[in-house]
């Protein structure tokens, strides 16, 4: 069976417990009240057929990418977020994208998945969870 492609741009709708995901990851309080008030945007490229995929994170404040192909280990450098490094692994799960992220932080990583135009992202850190959810731009 065909896997979904990602491809497109997305705006945030929705956002849940990311405060304490954010502190999970030790990041400062001043900061997490500012990432909190973002609305980012995401600009996904995906080429089902290669497995290549990047993920362009976009706010007023900083941008955050992340290139990959799917099911290979790679070195996220996560400094634009949290100051970490870590070997990370996306792959398919059914049709999400779970994404493995090995390093300081115990159970870190995501999960995306598609629901009609919307996108969603679950956080996880330390058995917390944070989620948003991106709506398709026409």
């Amino acid at each position: 069976m065909a896997k979904p492609n990602y491809s497109g741009t997305y705006h945030m709708v929705e956002q849940e417990n990311m405060d304490s995901y954010l502190g999970a990851l030790d990041v400062n309080f001043a900061l997490r009240k500012i990432v909190c008030l973002l609305k980012p945007t995401k600009e996904v490229t995906h080429d089902p057929a290669t497995g290549t995929m990047k993920i362009r994170t976009l706010t007023t404040f900083k941008n955050f990418n992340m290139d990959f192909t799917i099911g290979k280990e790679f070195t996220e450098d996560l400094g634009p977020v949290d100051g970490r490094v870590c070997q990370t692994t996306v792959d398919w799960d059914g049709d999400k994208l779970v994404c493995v992220q090995r390093g300081e932080k115990e159970g870190r990583g995501w999960t995306h998945w598609l629901e009609g135009d919307k996108l969603h992202l679950e956080m996880r850190v330390q058995g917390i969870k944070a989620k948003q959810v991106f709506k398709k731009a026409n």
